[in-house]
This record gives structure tokens, sequence and C-alpha cells, in this order.
């Protein structure tokens, strides 16, 4: 069960950071193109990207948090 666990926080983690990193990225892009949208059209577009994206990394944060919840959860009885 340990060795279970061990690999399962070190996958969680890894994903957290990759969806942390990319999600930035991708807010800081839509950020920009909010500021220099040719059109009012295009503005409201990033800005619903913003909120998207914030919300995405959100879910990912609260999943790996569930995981851990739910391991914990487990007897130690078990495996």
């Amino acid at each position: 069960m340990a060795q279970l666990n061990s690999l399962l926080n070190s996958w969680v983690l890894l994903a957290q950071g990759v969806v942390g990193s990319l999600g930035t990225l991708a807010f800081v892009c839509a950020f920009v193109w909010r500021i220099v949208a040719p059109s009012p059209h295009s503005a409201m577009e990033a800005q619903r990207w913003l909120g998207r994206i914030a919300l995405g990394t959100l879910g990912v944060e609260l999943a790996g948090l569930l995981t851990h919840v739910l391991l914990a959860a487990v007897p130690k009885t078990v495996g």
C-alpha cells in the first residue's frame, strides 16, 4: 500500500505542476490578448477564457486534494 500511495502522490504532484505551469502560461496569454484585443468581441472571448482557465486550474487542485483524502481514508490493513 505504501508503494501505491507513493506512486499516486508522485503522479498527482507531477500533474498539478504541469497543469499549473500550462495554466499560468495560458492565463498570461489570455490576459495580454484581452488588453490588446482589436475588437470588443475578441476581448469578451479572452475574458471568458480567463474564467475557464482559472476554473480548470482550481479543478485540478481540488482533484489532487480529493486523491489525497481518498488515500488517507483507505484502512492500513488493506494491501
